[in-house]
């Protein structure tokens, strides 16, 4: 019996692997993309447990296996040290042109504000994003940082509220909804201690989830949008918060084509941030995308505070000077029709709700 069982974990590893490559919006499709990590190691302890199974079902359980890890090691691998860096590292000097960004979702009903405000004041970034803070979270954030120059609070009890406090100029700071009309997100210029003036993007869209949403369409509809501005205006530009996506998904993929945006993880590691209290179901949730005028000087994951997710800490620089050092990606005409239809869809159905 051992043959016919391996066999059959073997066969749901590949049903989910090939669902993960389905081109549709539905959550249960768009889900299997998260946990590649997790596949592939069921995948080669399945392999590893081939020699129990008679043949022949030791050579279909050991070729099944072996698919399904080499298709999941393909779309995780570049968020590896064994990968090439994709966003070169800082030079020394010029911390003027530098800045710090902390991303924390700070999950709503936690109300463990102590250990955040620790980190933040231990870190001393820039600039705080966080996501999913309501008008109690924004009351225990603002009597930490109320003082700092520039703050923009969207606090919101539907899980999607956003406070960003900057230590650095917000000019001509927006505060949109782009799809749906409860989802918002930032949009600014960052001027740094040099007087350049970035472009900064600050996201959460809505999951696909049985509780959210039966699709990932309104998601993958306002980052197109973004990359999209992005691709045409041209700006330095960086992109943070809580995407509800992964880094290899195929919409955060088509994102940063659209977008020609890099992300400075690849080549350093997955600095997975979800969920922060199940080790072994984490992957990054949490994301900060640069354009190529950037490179980075610090990347990091913080501590657990009580939160589903970690925050996570990056220090990025402006270098415009070394943007020839970096490969940014490039939409061909399929990606960016795909990308024209999903937004055009995404709007027409917010209407239609």
């Amino acid at each position: 019996m051992t043959g016919p069982i391996l066999l059959s974990a073997a066969l749901v590893l590949l049903a989910v692997t090939v669902l993960g490559r389905v081109p549709i919006h539905d959550w249960w499709a768009r889900a299997c993309e998260f946990p590649r990590l997790q596949i592939a190691t069921l995948a080669l302890a399945v392999m590893v447990l081939s020699p129990l199974a008679d043949t022949p079902w030791c050579w279909w359980v050991l070729g099944v296996g072996l698919f399904v890890l080499v298709v999941q090691l393909f779309r995780i691998l570049p968020w590896t040290r064994l990968w090439p860096l994709q966003v070169q590292p800082a030079e020394p000097g010029q911390e003027d042109r530098c800045f710090t960004l902390m991303v924390a979702n700070v999950l709503t009903s936690n109300r463990n504000s102590d250990d955040l405000i620790r980190q933040v004041r231990d870190r001393e970034p820039d600039l705080l994003l966080t996501l999913e803070s309501d008008q109690w979270w924004g009351d225990r954030l603002d009597e930490a940082f109320g003082d700092w120059p520039c703050i923009i609070r969207i606090p919101l009890d539907n899980l999607y509220g956003m406070h960003l406090y900057s230590r650095l100029p917000l000019e001509e700071s927006e505060v949109k909804y782009l799809i749906q009309d409860d989802i918002p997100s930032i949009h600014g210029w960052l001027k740094l201690p040099a007087g350049y003036r970035i472009r900064f993007h600050a996201v959460h869209p809505r999951p696909p989830a049985p509780s959210e949403s039966k699709e990932s369409l309104w998601r993958d509809a306002e980052l197109l949008l973004i990359g999209r501005e992005i691709r045409e205006a041209g700006h330095p530009s960086v992109v943070a918060g809580d995407l509800n996506d992964v880094a290899w998904s195929r919409t955060t993929r088509l994102f940063c084509k659209v977008s020609g945006m890099l992300d400075p993880r690849r080549g350093r590691g997955m600095f997975s941030t979800f969920h922060a209290g199940h080790w072994f179901l984490r992957w990054p949730l949490d994301h900060v995308f640069t354009s190529e005028h950037f490179t980075v000087g610090h990347i990091e994951r913080l501590d657990y505070f009580g939160s589903d997710h970690f925050p996570i800490l990056v220090t990025l620089c402006y270098r415009p000077s070394r943007a020839d050092e970096h490969e940014a990606p490039e939409a061909d005409g399929e990606d960016r029709q795909e990308a024209r239809e999903t937004i055009r869809e995404g709007k027409a159905r917010e209407q239609e709700s």
